[in-house]
């Protein structure tokens, strides 16, 4: 169920879900922290097999959606999880009150994972802000929807032609463009982008495409040069 990306990080696949008509894989990741709690972003469906998967890596004390679409799977995770405090990215917790989250993401990390993972919000834009993360022990930064590397096999029809037009197709994948149109005060996101690169991230894990193991920070850097 859960494959294992670095040390105290773990990646599972969820099914695919339909974003404006066009077919989005789901990811999520579970990280181990140093009180032995597990820490989840960006859940995908829930099913018998996962919960199984996740108690085995911790108990569930902190639930992460990193931008306000990312929320679909948060109600039955939060409904098997109750203990669990939920945090919401800028904007969802006003979009979806019905969710009660605990606490609102900032650009600093909560204490109870601050010696385990950093954090910084992609702030500027008029549609959407994204919390984007960095988990220490794996070197890996955690990035949601801001960059897509969908394969390249995949992207068939007109849907696909859409989507490479997009330049969210192969290892070169970007932002989608409409939401880098939306980036009208880009000086908070190039600090934000200033911060990932500083962490000299050397895996990427994301929510849609091809993760990677190695040479993270050049691949960040290149695919947020429009910034």
């Amino acid at each position: 169920m859960f494959e294992e990306f670095g040390p105290s990080l773990w990646v599972a696949d969820g099914p695919t879900v339909s974003f404006y008509g066009f077919p989005y894989p789901t990811r999520m990741a579970v990280a181990r922290l140093s009180d032995g709690s597990a820490w989840v972003w960006s859940p995908v469906a829930l099913t018998d097999a996962l919960v199984k998967a996740v108690n085995a890596i911790g108990p569930v004390r902190h639930i992460v959606s990193p931008n306000k679409i990312h929320h679909i799977f948060l109600s039955e995770w939060r409904e098997h999880w109750p203990e669990a405090r939920m945090y919401a990215p800028p904007g969802l917790a006003e979009r979806k009150p019905e969710l009660s989250f605990d606490a609102e993401l900032g650009d600093a990390p909560d204490p109870a994972w601050a010696d385990d993972i950093d954090q910084v919000i992609f702030r500027g834009s008029l549609f959407m802000e994204e919390v984007v993360f960095f988990h220490r022990a794996s070197r890996t930064a955690i990035i949601c929807d801001l960059i897509q590397r969908h394969p390249e096999a995949t992207m068939t029809g007109w849907k696909g032609m859409l989507m490479r037009l997009d330049s969210l197709v192969g290892e070169h994948g970007s932002t989608p463009r409409e939401w880098r149109a939306s980036f009208f005060r880009r000086a908070k996101a190039r600090l934000a982008r200033e911060k990932v690169l500083g962490w000299q991230p050397e895996k990427l894990l994301i929510a849609h495409g091809e993760c990677a193991q190695s040479g993270a920070t050049e691949i960040i850097g290149r695919a947020l040069s429009w910034l």
